[in-house]
């Protein structure tokens, strides 16, 4: 009974973040970063904006179409990272990606109500849909590093 309830509760979670989207939109300016990635093989599409300064993402947006997971990603994953220094932001998306993959993950990291999609290992399929914005900002900061190297 204690499952059921607990299943219950994170696909409310999951629900809300999907009808009630947290940080929808774009953003531009100096320190602005946007990344547009897909997932072909279920439509899953998202754009994410990151506004970094000092060494911290300062603000995120997203925008994306796609099913419930791919989008209540989205918003728990601005919510999770923002206002946090990049290697903070690498070590989440890392520890969120082995998370939905059934693997071991750090506990003491709070990935927040992103912690609702653990169940998704249990769907391979939804890996990549769960995955995806998570993986938008993994490019991002790679592309803010690479022109912050040259």
């Amino acid at each position: 009974m204690l499952f059921n309830n607990l299943d219950q509760l994170y696909r409310s979670v999951i629900m809300d973040h999907y009808k009630k989207p947290r940080n929808r939109g774009t953003l531009d300016g100096d320190h602005c970063i946007t990344v547009s990635m897909n997932n072909p093989s279920c439509g899953d599409k998202i754009q994410v904006s990151l506004e970094i300064k000092d060494n911290k993402v300062v603000n995120v947006k997203y925008l994306g179409s796609g099913c419930a997971i791919s989008q209540s990603s989205a918003s728990m994953m601005t919510e999770a990272i923002k206002g946090l220094e990049i290697d903070k932001v690498h070590q989440l998306t890392f520890d969120f990606s082995e998370m939905v993959q059934g693997r071991d993950h750090q506990d003491d990291l709070d990935l927040g109500d992103a912690e609702a999609l653990h169940g998704v290992s249990q769907y391979p399929a939804r890996i990549k849909c769960a995955t995806l914005p998570w993986k938008a900002v993994e490019k991002a900061l790679r592309e803010v590093n690479e022109a912050q190297n040259k």
